[in-house]
Order: C-alpha cells, then structure tokens, then sequence
C-alpha cells in the first residue's frame, strides 16, 4: 500500500531552483511536494490540485509574493491555503504587509532546517484541527436536519430558524463568536423528534392529550441524545434541546421553568422557532401569514415569550424576512 499519498501536499514557490532544492531536501520525506518558479506557475497549480499549505518568496520577477498571497486569498477556492512567506526580507512593514493580505507566518532566509519543518508541522496542525471543528459542526447541523425531515419533509426550517437565533442574538448585544455558536448549535434542538412514532409525528389533525404527552418527550429524548459532551457546541445544543418549549410564564415543559431561569440562548430559540413553525405548511396545519403570526407572538410576550426578546424581534424583522424569503421550501 502506497502510504505517500495521505501525505499532506505543500507547495513551494521560489524563482531559485537552488531555494527549491533545499526545501526538497528539507521536507521531502515527509510531505508531498508541488513546485513552481513563478507567480504565474503557482497559481496554475492551483487550478490543477490545492496543497494544504504553501511556502512562498517575496522577491520574485513579474509577480512577487505579496500579489500570489493577494491572488490566492482573493480566490473562495484558495483562501483557506495558509501561506507562510520564506524571505530574506527583514523589514518590519514587509511582515506587516505580508500579515495584513492573509499568510500566517514568515521564516527568514538563510532558512533553519529545523525551524522549517517545524512551522510546516505546526500550521499543517492548525489545519487539520480546523477541519475537524468544521466535520464536528457539519455532523451536527446534519443530524439536525435529519430529526427535521422526520416532521417536515425538508431541512429549510433549521437552516432559517437558526440564522434567525443568530439575528436575535446579535441585536442583543451577543459577541459574534458567541452568536455563531448559537448558529451551528440551534439546528439540534429538536433532535428528540428521532425518538417520537411517526404515527404522532406526522399525525394531520390535532394531538390527543395522550399523544401531545408523548409529543412532549422529544425534548428529554433530544436532551439525553445530547448529554454529557465536552464539546461546547453540543453543550449548547443539549441546553436549547432540554429549553426550547419552556415558555417565560412557566407553563412550558419539560421542566416548568419560568422567566430568566430559562437560558437567554433558549429564550432566543424558543422567539426563532416559533415564528418559522407557524410560518410553514405542517402535515397538521396550513402556514399563518407573518401578519398573524407577528401579531401572536406579542400578544404572548410575558406569556410564551421573553418580551424584551418579541421588541427586538419585531425591530429586527426587515432581517428576518430576508431570510425566510431566502430560504423558501424547495
């Protein structure tokens, strides 16, 4: 078995062929390597096959190092490449300049061997933890979205009512890193929907109170699927699956809590939810118009729903609606 081929690829461009030779040498036996010359050279490679990093001179003719950097970080399909510039430049502004238009780190001519292989490794890592984060989220929204074909024949639901949280939490005062956490966790909260008989899931008319007591596991269901993660975006997922039909009065399940016991994450959700779910055809129900639906959630501010959380939702929903309009069913 050919092992060479699981080796991550790295491209070196240099005008030097003695620069290129070294960096062979230097790190041949343990990645795969793509070279090029020129500016021009580098960026057809990379219409061929991306590499998982590139190493590239500052000083080249035609087209120097800060315009590929500029070129492939300008590219959607490149961007993500870390460039480490090899340089023998020295001045400070040029490291600024090379930070600023997107590479990660500089090594300095006459080059350390060592210190080479070591930031290769080092940012090869920093890749492979990022697609991990990236495979981690994208399983998650997925899992999300299969729980959601079970109701609704289509994944839309999750994919508005989360970018909706995120609206929400934002306009809050929510950081951006917090907000976007609150994106990739939303589509998890009804998860529990896995564990309800399709005969109660899809049912067209109304639930019996027996079937409606069934209909409510689906949130213990979901909050157990979740539980017990060290991840912080399942741990977030698990609070919105356990808190997603508590309501501000105390009336909602599964725990009864009320008011700001509820996280504000839950509280966000629960505005999200709802305003999509009765905004959209269900097998039990035709889709309300906004109007309505509007209408109905501020008479139940300070019943169902956080009333600070309907005033700013009612502000904000310009951006709502450009959402769901963006997002229709297919």
């Amino acid at each position: 078995m050919d092992f060479t081929t699981d080796r991550p690829r790295v491209l070196i461009v240099d005008d030097e062929p003695a620069n290129l030779k070294v960096m062979r040498e230097v790190l041949g036996n343990q990645y795969r390597m793509s070279f090029a010359k020129s500016g021009d050279a580098a960026l057809a490679l990379l219409e061929k096959e991306l590499p998982k990093l590139i190493l590239l001179d500052i000083m080249m003719p035609d087209m120097n190092g800060f315009e590929v950097c500029q070129r492939v970080k300008n590219n959607p399909k490149t961007s993500h490449i870390p460039i480490i510039f090899v340089t023998a430049l020295g001045d400070e502004n040029d490291e600024f300049k090379g930070f600023e238009l997107g590479a990660v780190d500089y090594i300095t001519k006459p080059i350390s061997p060592a210190i080479v292989r070591a930031r290769v490794k080092t940012h090869l890592s920093l890749v492979q933890a990022e697609q991990l984060k990236q495979a981690h989220v994208d399983l998650v929204q997925r899992l999300g979205r299969a729980a959601e074909y079970k109701d609704t024949d289509t994944g839309e639901h999750i994919v508005r009512m989360s970018q909706y949280s995120k609206v929400l939490a934002l306009a809050l005062g929510m950081d951006e890193q917090s907000a976007e956490l609150l994106r990739q966790a939303a589509p998890m909260h009804d998860v529990g929907k896995i564990g309800i008989p399709d005969a109660i899931l899809l049912k067209p008319g109304k639930l019996t109170s027996e079937e409606f007591e069934h209909m409510k596991k689906h949130a213990i269901i979901g909050a157990q699927i979740l539980a017990n993660s060290s991840s912080p975006l399942l741990q977030l997922a698990h609070k919105l699956a356990i808190e997603h039909h508590e309501k501000w009065d105390g009336s909602g399940y599964p725990n009864g809590i009320k008011g700001e016991e509820i996280s504000i994450e839950g509280r966000i959700v629960a505005v999200a939810d709802v305003f999509d779910a009765l905004t959209s055809k269900r097998p039990y129900k035709e889709a309300w118009s906004v109007e309505k639906t509007v209408l109905h959630m501020q008479e139940q501010a300070g019943a169902h729903f956080d009333p600070a959380l309907i005033e700013l939702f009612v502000k904000k929903l310009d951006d709502i609606l450009a959402i769901k309009n963006s997002n229709q069913e297919s």
